[in-house]
């Protein structure tokens, strides 16, 4: 009798792994909520998780910034709503703490046994207030510099995680779904093994975005699936090498959760390098016009000054909705008639050409996210997590990727 009830346990086990365990998550842009994607607008029934960014630090560890267009109130309201609409339909509600321009002081606030002993209690003052079920830590980068002005110590990744092992041992931490957004390329770690972090840590999401961008030499996939089938040249990340080289490093497959990004980058190219030789097909990894960066859509961040002081240009951020609105795609997601539109068979993603405008945009589209359903699927992974919620259009991203895996 043991041997089968020890079989039927593993059994369960397994089930619950494969059906009970998965991940359909997304982050929650606040800043949109009064632009176009209230509470109400997000499919909650087709998530199993939800996590609203950001809580940002600030420069004393004792506080996190829950500011909403530079309003905190709106923020710590929106948050309350947040969380009560995610259990009330039975949906696990987490917050992430960083992001783009919210890292800018994680390393002061993990860099010394004191300062790591204060911001647990910060962030579990953050849980107890809200009601929060999980904690996502969106650090950009441990280590390096992010948006240009964060604090940067060489032991950022050593610090990073004895805060997660002192936040786990506390018993608010204790109870939380932890997870860390994280570049494509493992952290350089060298006091504990890289799966030390498996250890403290729900799981990871791999941001597989931004790969190729403005900033490339080149037009790229955003989000490319597989990088391996094209020249080295052209391998500059991607969900195959990605979870390749973070498995290897010793962290379970089983903990990894595959960022998909609902939303595209536009550039301006010229007819004579959007297409190749026949005049017809778009040419892969176009050169592009660096001094005409275009504009996005209306989610798209304008030219100003950033947090750093640095003057930014247009963002040229189009969003799976975005590429609807602007006629490079039908309502239904698939290519406009007259757009020259081109589908990549190892990146698994398209590009899109106004010949008008001289626009091209790299995205995914539903083709790309069942591409990548499958692979988290096939190589045991835990779920999915979009950049994000409000940039599908008619869920066409997401019931895709849902349906694959």
């Amino acid at each position: 009798m043991i041997p089968r009830v020890v079989a039927l346990l593993a059994l369960s086990n397994l089930l619950h792994n494969v059906y009970g365990a998965s991940i359909a998550t997304a982050w929650y842009a606040s800043w949109h909520a009064n632009r176009g994607f209230p509470l109400e607008s997000v499919p909650w029934s087709k998530y199993t998780q939800l996590t609203y960014a950001f809580a940002e630090t600030t420069p004393d560890t004792h506080t996190l910034s829950l500011t909403v267009n530079g309003d905190t109130g709106p923020g710590a309201d929106l948050l309350k709503s947040f969380v009560s609409t995610a259990h009330q339909n039975s949906v696990k509600a987490s917050v992430s703490i960083g992001g783009w321009t919210g890292s800018r002081w994680f390393s002061t606030a993990v860099g010394s046994s004191e300062n790591r002993t204060i911001f647990v209690k910060t962030v579990t003052d953050l849980v107890t207030t809200f009601d929060l079920d999980g904690l996502d830590f969106d650090w950009e980068y441990p280590g390096a510099q992010g948006i240009g002005c964060n604090t940067v110590n060489q032991e950022d990744t050593n610090n990073f995680l004895l805060f997660l092992q002192e936040l786990r041992q506390d018993p608010v931490g204790s109870k939380l779904i932890l997870s860390a957004a994280t570049s494509t390329r493992p952290y350089e770690i060298t006091q504990q093994p890289l799966s030390a972090f498996a250890e403290v840590l729900s799981y990871i999401a791999i941001m597989n975005y931004d790969v190729w961008g403005p900033w490339s030499s080149q037009v790229g996939p955003n989000a490319p699936l597989d990088d391996t089938c094209v020249s080295s040249d052209k391998q500059a990340g991607s969900a195959v090498s990605a979870v390749k080289a973070w498995t290897a490093a010793g962290f379970p497959a089983s903990k990894i959760v595959l960022g998909v990004a609902a939303y595209g980058h536009s550039f301006t190219v010229h007819p004579d390098d959007a297409f190749e030789s026949d005049g017809k097909t778009l040419a892969p990894y176009p050169s592009f016009d660096a001094s005409s960066p275009p504009t996005g859509d209306s989610w798209d961040d304008p030219p100003g000054v950033d947090e750093c002081g640095v003057q930014q240009n247009a963002g040229g951020v189009v969003n799976f909705w975005g590429l609807i609105e602007k006629g490079y795609l039908n309502q239904s997601g698939n290519p406009s008639p007259g757009i020259p539109y081109r589908f990549d068979t190892c990146s698994q993603t398209p590009y899109a050409y106004n010949l008008t405008t001289q626009i091209m945009v790299s995205f995914d589209d539903a083709r790309s996210f069942a591409a990548k359903g499958e692979f988290i699927r096939a190589n045991g992974l835990a779920g999915f997590s979009t950049w994000e919620a409000g940039g599908d259009s008619n869920n066409i991203l997401l019931d895709s990727i849902r349906s694959s895996f």
